[in-house]
């Protein structure tokens, strides 16, 4: 039987999720909705937090090979176009109560780590740090990565702006 969810920061985010007692229901990616007759993405998780707003969360998993988080330095936020355009499309099918929002899952590469008071996450023998960006803030300041790769990342600087810790949002 294979592992689900299929990549190890999903099932990091998912554990978090465990231990913070939220309830979520974890979506097959690779089984894609049909939507307005196309193809939709499908998004990772729907999860339900205690304040009552349902949350449609597209996990990206990243690697943060730094030795600080003090100014937020260093971290890679690219996603497909793909990925915001089929978070749009579900943010519509679901409506006003859902929140469609990028969970960015960074493996901490270095042993030695100031968290500058964030939290940490272990999971597997590996560290994790938990940030969330919401769909309309990514929007608002994404630009072009690649063409060839139809990719798009946020500025440095929006980055720092719009990222929150994971507990900000579902806690």
């Amino acid at each position: 039987m294979k592992d689900f969810p299929p990549n190890h920061y999903e099932r990091a985010f998912q554990n978090w999720l465990i231990d913070n007692r939220i309830q979520y229901i974890a979506i097959d990616e690779h089984k894609r909705a049909a939507f307005a007759r196309c193809k939709v993405k499908s998004f990772d998780f729907l999860v339900y937090p205690a304040n009552g707003q349902i949350i449609i969360a597209e996990v990206k998993g990243r690697k943060f090979k730094g030795t600080s988080l003090t100014k937020l330095t260093g971290f890679e936020c690219w996603v497909t176009a793909e990925d915001v355009d089929g978070l749009v499309k579900w943010q519509k099918v679901f409506g006003t109560r859902y929140q469609a929002v990028f969970i960015f899952v960074y493996k901490i590469e270095n042993i030695d780590v100031d968290f500058d008071g964030r939290d940490v996450f272990d999971f597997e023998a590996d560290r994790y740090v938990f940030f969330t960006i919401k769909l309309d803030d990514y929007r608002s300041f994404m630009k072009r990565r690649s063409p060839k790769w139809q990719t798009v990342t946020l500025p440095a600087e929006k980055f720092r702006h719009c990222a929150v810790q994971i507990s900000e949002l579902l806690l």
